[in-house]
């Protein structure tokens, strides 16, 4: 018996629940944290008050929670289809992608353009000066802000490989928050559209890419597995 033989690699199917599973303690542990203010606006969404729930920033976030059952059945129906074509764990990744992308990005922009009290009648406002409203945000709406492309940031890299890049992912973080702070302006929210807010967005969305970089460096990649193909000698 070969004591000193290594041990085997983990089996590709193990690999490919480790990316739902830690999914899956974040957002329990999110929703033990948060589970006494959510618990507040649960009355109304489950009446289906539009008022004191949607327009809440503890009802969108109950919304989002409750609605992650239907998002994990989009996941398992995606893999399955895709599993005709693909391997599995290939299936599953693309699939929890881009479940992942719209679930986690959707309700943070919701939020952010969410209308003030003054939406529609005090004029849109701006600010250009770099670094002078972090201050201003203090370190809980800085963290709110680098959560707003993060799902974002976490996933398109994994789904498509042309943005299996650090800088591309700051790039589409920081033309993503441009259209969003571009708009509430001229819808007039009520809020003030700073560029601090791309600035914060943009670095949440790439730090949210070097979290994932294990599971998108493998996308980018070109299957190792795959023969080369032999030249047919003439003759």
């Amino acid at each position: 018996m070969n004591r000193n033989a290594s041990p085997p690699a983990p089996t590709r199917p193990t690999r490919g629940i480790v990316l739902p599973s830690l999914l899956f303690l974040g957002l329990a542990g999110t929703l033990f944290v948060m589970r006494g203010p959510l618990m507040m606006s649960a009355p109304r969404c489950m009446a289906g008050r539009w008022h004191g729930c949607y327009d809440t920033f503890n009802g969108v976030v109950l919304m989002t929670l409750v609605a992650l059952p239907l998002s994990g059945l989009v996941v398992w129906a995606l893999a399955r289809l895709r599993r005709a074509v693909a391997d599995g764990t290939s299936a599953l990744r693309l699939s929890v992608a881009e479940v992942g992308m719209v679930h986690g990005t959707v309700p943070f922009l919701w939020l952010t353009l969410m209308p003030g009290a003054g939406a529609g009648v005090v004029p849109g406002r701006f600010s250009l000066v770099p670094l002078r409203d972090l201050v201003v945000m203090g370190p809980l709406g800085i963290f709110g802000n680098l959560l707003v492309l993060a799902s974002l940031g976490f996933f398109a890299p994994m789904r498509w490989a042309a943005l299996a890049s650090v800088p591309r992912i700051l790039a589409l973080g920081a033309g993503c928050s441009v259209l969003v702070e571009s708009a509430q302006y001229v819808l007039r929210l009520d809020r003030v559209s700073s560029v601090d807010d791309v600035l914060v967005n943009a670095a949440g969305a790439g730090l949210a890419a070097l979290a994932s970089r294990r599971w998108w460096r493998t996308t980018a990649q070109v299957p190792s597995d795959r023969s080369a193909p032999v030249p047919v000698s003439a003759g």
